[in-house]
C-alpha cells in the first residue's frame, strides 16, 4: 500500500513537468521552423499585405485612443507629484520618456496582442479544426509558408511603425493636457520636448515593438496551429494566445530595458 501511494504522488508530481517539457519542446520546434520557413521562398506578398492592414492600419484608432490617454494621464500626474517642489518643467520630460520607452510599446502591443494576437488564433484554429490545413498539405503547400510566415512578418514590420505613430500621440496628449489644462507655456514645452529627445529612447521602443511583434505572431499562430477539439478548441487558443503574449510581452519589456539601461 506504502509503495502505490508513493507511486502515485510521483505520477501526479511529474505529470505536469512531463507534460511542461513537451510543450516547451513542440513550441521550440514551432518556432525555429517558423522562423526558418520565414526566409524560404515562395513569399506570398498578397497574404502580407492582408496582414499588414489587419495589424497596422485597422489597429491605428486603438492604439491612437490608447497612447494619447496614457498621455494625458502622465501629464497630469507628474504635475500633480512634482508641482510642490517647483519642478512643473520637468513635465515636458516625464511625458517624453514614459511614452517613447514604455508607454507607447508596451500599450500598444497589449491591444494588438488583444485584437489581432486573438483573430489570428481564432483564424488558424478553424483551419486546424476544419482540416483545411491538412487540405493544404496534400496540395503540397506549406503551411509555415502560407500561413505563419506572412503574419510573423507584419508583426516585425507593423508594430515598430504603430510605436513610433503611439510616440507622437502620446506626446500630444501630454502638450495638450499641459497647455491648456495646466497652463504651460506653449514654446517652452515644445523646446523641452525637443531638447530632451534622445535617439536611445525612441530606438528602444522601437526595438521592444519588433520584439512584440514577433511574439504576438508566433503566439497567436502556434496556439491557432495546435488546437484541437472543435469550437471549444478554439475558443481555448485564442485564449491563450492573448494571455501568452501578454505575459511574454511584459516578460520581455523588463528584460529588454534591463539589458539597455542597466548599468
Amino acid at each position: 500500500m506504502g509503495g502505490k501511494k508513493i507511486r502515485s504522488f510521483l505520477q501526479a508530481l511529474g505529470r505536469p513537468i512531463v507534460s511542461f517539457v513537451i510543450n516547451t519542446g513542440y513550441f521550440t520546434r514551432f518556432v525555429a521552423v517558423s522562423v526558418y520557413n520565414c526566409f524560404m521562398p515562395p513569399f506570398y506578398l498578397k497574404l502580407f499585405g492582408k496582414q499588414f492592414l489587419n495589424m497596422g492600419f485597422y489597429s491605428l484608432p486603438v492604439v491612437g485612443l490608447t497612447t494619447l490617454f496614457a498621455g494625458m494621464v502622465i501629464a497630469i500626474q507628474t504635475y500633480s507629484g512634482i508641482s510642490k517642489y517647483g519642478a512643473e518643467s520637468v513635465v515636458a520630460t516625464v511625458v517624453l520618456i514614459s511614452v517613447t520607452r514604455e508607454l507607447a510599446p508596451v500599450l500598444s502591443a497589449l491591444m494588438v496582442a488583444g485584437r489581432i494576437g486573438a483573430a489570428m488564433a481564432a483564424e488558424i484554429g478553424t483551419m486546424r479544426v476544419t482540416e483545411q490545413i491538412d487540405a493544404l498539405v496534400t496540395l503540397s503547400a506549406n503551411p509555415y509558408r502560407y500561413l505563419i510566415a506572412p503574419r510573423v512578418w507584419a508583426g516585425l514590420i507593423v508594430m515598430p511603425l504603430l510605436v513610433l505613430f503611439g510616440d507622437i500621440i502620446g506626446i500630444f496628449g501630454g502638450y495638450v493636457v499641459s497647455i491648456y489644462k495646466l497652463d504651460f507655456n506653449p514654446a517652452n514645452y515644445i523646446n523641452n520636448t525637443m531638447n530632451n529627445l534622445q535617439l536611445i529612447d525612441v530606438t528602444t521602443g522601437v526595438v521592444k515593438a519588433c520584439v512584440f511583434g514577433f511574439i504576438i505572431a508566433i503566439m497567436g499562430c502556434y496556439h491557432g496551429y495546435r488546437s484541437k477539439g472543435g469550437a471549444q478548441g478554439v475558443g481555448e487558443a485564442t485564449t491563450n494566445a492573448v494571455v501568452s503574449s501578454s505575459i511574454l510581452i511584459l516578460i520581455f519589456n523588463y528584460l529588454i530595458t534591463e539589458i539597455i539601461f542597466s548599468r
